[in-house]
């Protein structure tokens, strides 16, 4: 029988090896679980109660990064045959069967989604039942821990073949026995998408604007009336707004192409609809302004300052450029202020570590504005995006050094008319006084004109 179930697996190996194995950065966030079905074996050292016997095991895994995983498992041996002993020990009188139900924390050797080979370390604990009693002091349960380790070869996001070799401690002496374990891994929702079949030349099966023949020069999903699912049908993007329908957010600001439109009336294809210096998105989801009104938004001083590599340590050379955002800041004793550290994106880019990065960098610039401009801590905050706000795409050096970038929002505490567009710091008077197009404290804004407190 076990022969046969090997013969199965190969089989079944075989056919998953033809499908693509896509790489896809975020396989983690958007199918966290997975399942494994195994054959295998309860293997016994010699002196115990039982011989070893062949075991069928599930597992239920679910993945927190791309290399740690927790699992629950479950081992169960049909036929552990009675062993028996010449000398007067205790001995069962009959076979039995095991049953293991286990908790797993793994450890992945691998670092990126698309790596095919996948060794893991694991460690974990359980029980064991039996059917009888395995010896006079022994009951029917044991308590085990369990350390060992496996691999897989992933054919693709969805399927893999794996094998299992977990040692299990169990009893006031310390038995070690093994539970071996080899079969297929499935991840739940890691499926690639498919395309559609086209149904029909002139026909518009999914009721978004465009026919079926024309959606292939689109690469949009016949079948599904918003590909992006941005909130727009991909017909109303083509047609109507000149979007792109594979792009849920075509200019970058923050808000999707739909929420634009539909809800705050600014345009998919401007990033900063009224001109005031802020991203639409930025006054909409962090700055509670009307993406409408430039009046109102908040003064954007956009810094490309440049860290050593891993390193968060603000070099000398960028304090002259911080020391005129400190002035701002003076000038206005009641004004606050939020750093936003922010990373490019690049195919070996890891999401936990660029966030932290980012963390820590705007932490530092924070903390310099303060010390050295004697700036109260309550007035200034700071966040790390990593690279999940860029404004430009990550396809060039170019761009994505514009995407390595500090901002600092500052509010200002007096109603005065804002700058239109980023601050660039270089043209910040060092002296005494404010350039031109900067407010001083008590300038006041034409009436009409609000800042949301």
């Amino acid at each position: 029988m076990v022969a046969r179930s090997w013969i199965s697996v190969l089989a079944v190996a075989a056919v998953l090896a033809g499908r693509p194995a896509p790489a896809v950065e975020d396989l983690f966030d958007r199918a966290p679980w997975s399942g494994s079905a195994l054959i295998g074996a309860f293997l016994y050292e010699g002196d115990e109660e039982v011989k070893s016997g062949a075991s069928l095991g599930l597992r239920l895994g679910y993945t927190f990064t791309p290399m740690w995983e927790l699992e629950v498992g479950m081992d169960y041996a049909p036929v552990l045959e009675a062993r028996e002993f010449t000398d007067e020990r205790y001995h069962l009188t009959d076979d039995t069967y095991g049953l293991r139900l286990g908790l797993d924390l793994l450890f992945h050797l691998r670092n990126q989604a698309d790596q095919r080979i996948d060794p893991y370390l694991s460690i974990g604990g359980g029980f064991i039942f039996y059917g009888m009693d395995m010896g006079v002091d022994d009951g029917t349960v044991d308590t085990v821990l369990t350390a060992g380790g496996g691999l897989q070869y992933h054919f693709n996001d969805e399927w893999a073949v794996r094998v299992d070799a977990k040692t299990a401690l169990a009893g006031a002496d310390t038995e070690v026995n093994w539970i071996l374990g080899a079969g297929i891994n499935y991840r739940f929702g890691a499926a690639p998408p498919f395309a559609p079949m086209v149904v029909g030349g002139d026909i518009d099966s999914d009721g978004d604007g465009l026919l079926d023949k024309e959606e292939p020069a689109y690469g949009t999903d016949p079948f599904d009336p918003d590909t992006d699912k941005d909130g727009l049908t991909d017909g109303q993007e083509v047609k109507e707004f000149k979007t792109n329908p594979l792009d849920p957010d075509c200019d970058l600001d923050g808000l999707k192409d739909g929420a634009e439109v539909l809800t705050y009336k600014t345009n998919p294809l401007d990033p900063d609809t009224d001109k005031g210096g802020v991203a639409d998105g930025h006054e909409v989801i962090e700055d509670n302004t009307d993406p409408l009104n430039p009046a109102d938004d908040l003064m954007l001083f956009r810094l490309l300052i440049e860290f050593d590599y891993d390193k968060a340590n603000l070099r000398p050379i960028y304090h002259e450029q911080l020391d005129k955002v400190i002035k701002v800041m003076q000038r206005d004793p009641g004004a606050t202020a939020r750093v936003e550290g922010h990373a490019d994106r690049r195919k070996t880019s890891k999401r936990d570590y660029n966030q932290s990065l980012s963390e820590r960098r705007a932490k530092a610039v924070m903390e310099y504005i303060v010390r050295a401009g004697g700036i109260a801590p309550s007035r200034v905050t700071h966040k790390g995006y990593g690279f999940d706000r860029p404004i430009a795409p990550n396809d060039t050096e170019t761009n994505m050094q514009k995407n390595r970038r500090t901002d600092i929002y500052i509010r200002p505490s007096v109603e005065v008319p804002a700058p239109t567009g980023p601050v660039d710091p270089s043209k910040i008077s060092s002296g005494p006084e404010a350039p031109a197009d900067l407010p001083k404290p008590g300038e006041k804004r034409p009436s009409g004109a609000d800042i949301p407190r």
